[in-house]
């Protein structure tokens, strides 16, 4: 039995169709998974002033979006948050809630406008930092000499 070009290219046709569909479900799954992770986001109350001075890592991914911060301590203060890396979407503008966060010295601040999700991943990273099972210590801050 000889195939027709009309057939192969019918089956072509709907095995790429198939594929997409398939494709199409894997995805809106993903995202669905994603979107339920930044809901489920919670932050625990952190007693700034118990930290001890030093530099933290801390990072929290969920999947879309990923932030990995640098938190300086200092004094019982929060001095200084930088993101080293920030895997997102559309939530670039969500970086100005770490300099809320420093001013307010405490995490879970108003998220930025636009970039909910990004704010919350960037802000349970820092508190991944300063209290995570998995935060890093960088090192002791250099205090300048009086």
């Amino acid at each position: 039995m000889k195939l027709s070009k009309k057939n192969i290219i019918r089956c072509a046709m709907t095995f790429l169709l198939l594929v997409g569909f398939v494709w199409g479900i894997i995805y809106l799954k993903s995202v669905a998974d994603y979107k339920q992770a930044v809901k489920e986001t919670a932050f625990e109350k952190i007693n700034i002033s118990d930290v001890s001075d030093g530099v933290y890592i801390g990072e929290y991914d969920v999947k879309f979006i990923y932030a990995k911060v640098e938190v300086t301590v200092q004094n019982g203060e929060i001095t200084n948050i930088s993101i080293s890396e920030h895997r997102h979407e559309r939530g670039k503008t969500a970086e100005a809630v770490t300099n809320r966060i420093v001013d307010e010295q405490k995490i879970d601040v108003d998220a930025i406008s636009g970039a909910t999700n990004s704010s919350t991943v960037i802000k349970k990273a820092v508190a991944n930092a300063l209290c995570g099972r998995n935060r890093k210590f960088v090192g002791m801050i250099e205090l300048p000499e009086e």
